[in-house]
């Protein structure tokens, strides 16, 4: 098969392969669409010590089950491989599960490729009535149907629901999406990129700033650097929340004097329980998070110039899904 595959820091290949070989209780899934995910951007600069090369990435996919039982099913693939007997997976967490695995990550190759390889039980059915490239978008959103679960049950009941979203790539607008999806429907958007900023605002956001001014009750950082989490602590309101979602760099930017003064909870999220997944992808196919048009699509034989861009700032969609048989 043919495969875009991470060969050290910048350096993506689009290649030859071996084809992926089903486990048991796997499926074979021929990828028809896969985003290209923060963490993957992470990997390509050689800043993700879990992920080393030479190693296919691509986690967001959706695709057509080939041979077997379920041949030609549409799916959409949640891509964290987990336990399922230890206390975490056992009580619907399984986004914690000391064992877990992720596509993309050693042992398992990602889906920046025609095929990849994963559990049946890990396949939720797309609708005929809904594109791939969209079903696509199921693992990101559920990221932030996750931290939008998180933020809104550990706020107070006696605080506002208005929330300010930090980034405006994917993670971020997904969180403003499901934010309004739960009832909250005062969010703000902060990007500094005028031209992503300029792109929210067209296609998918009507409340986006490049400076966030005032205090709110909800912060969802989903850049996660010293700088933005400086400016969660700084416009988070006395007894608010603010959920930590970004994986940008690992230390630096809380205020922790101003978070213990003003009793600010503070909530590190992680992927998503399986749940959560079925949930979001629900979610998608009734429309109750929107178009879903907000996206930029690359044949896969173009995946490096596409990270490349992105690197450099240079893409305005929140989301650039690859297609590996265009």
């Amino acid at each position: 098969m043919k495969a875009l595959v991470y060969e050290g820091a910048e350096v993506m290949t689009f290649c030859e392969a071996p084809d992926p070989t089903p486990g048991a209780g796997e499926q074979l899934i021929r990828v028809e669409a896969v985003g290209i995910c923060g963490s993957d951007m992470h990997g390509y600069m050689g800043h993700d010590d879990r992920r080393p090369p030479p190693l296919i990435l691509g986690h967001e996919a959706a695709g057509i089950i080939t041979g077997g039982p379920r041949d030609g099913e549409r799916v959409t693939v949640n891509p964290l491989l987990t336990c399922r007997t230890c206390a975490y997976c056992l009580a619907g967490r399984e986004n914690i599960c000391q064992t877990r695995e992720l596509l993309s990550m050693p042992p398992r190759e990602g889906a920046f490729a025609q095929y990849v390889a994963t559990r049946d039980a890990n396949l939720v059915t797309v609708p005929d009535d809904v594109p791939l490239q969209t079903a696509a978008l199921a693992e990101p959103l559920a990221v932030s149907w996750h931290t939008a679960k998180l933020v809104l049950d550990a706020l107070h009941p006696s605080m506002e629901r208005r929330a300010l979203v930090i980034g405006g790539g994917t993670i971020g607008l997904a969180a403003a999406l499901c934010l309004k999806a739960m009832g909250c429907d005062d969010v703000t958007i902060s990007e500094p990129n005028p031209g992503r900023r300029a792109h929210l605002e067209a296609n998918a956001w009507d409340k986006v700033t490049d400076a966030p001014q005032g205090m709110f009750p909800i912060v969802v950082d989903a850049v996660g650097y010293a700088a933005t989490r400086a400016v969660s602590t700084e416009h988070a309101s006395a007894g608010g929340v603010i959920a930590h979602v970004g994986l940008g760099e690992a230390a630096g930017g809380l205020d922790i004097r101003r978070m213990t003064l003003q009793e600010i909870t503070f909530i590190g999220t992680y992927c998503y329980s399986a749940e959560e997944f079925r949930e979001t992808a629900q979610a998608i196919f009734e429309g109750r998070l929107g178009a879903l048009d907000w996206f930029d699509t690359r044949p896969l034989d173009q995946g490096d110039a596409a990270f490349s861009e992105i690197h450099a700032g240079q893409v305005a969609a929140p989301k650039t899904v690859l297609l590996p048989w265009s």
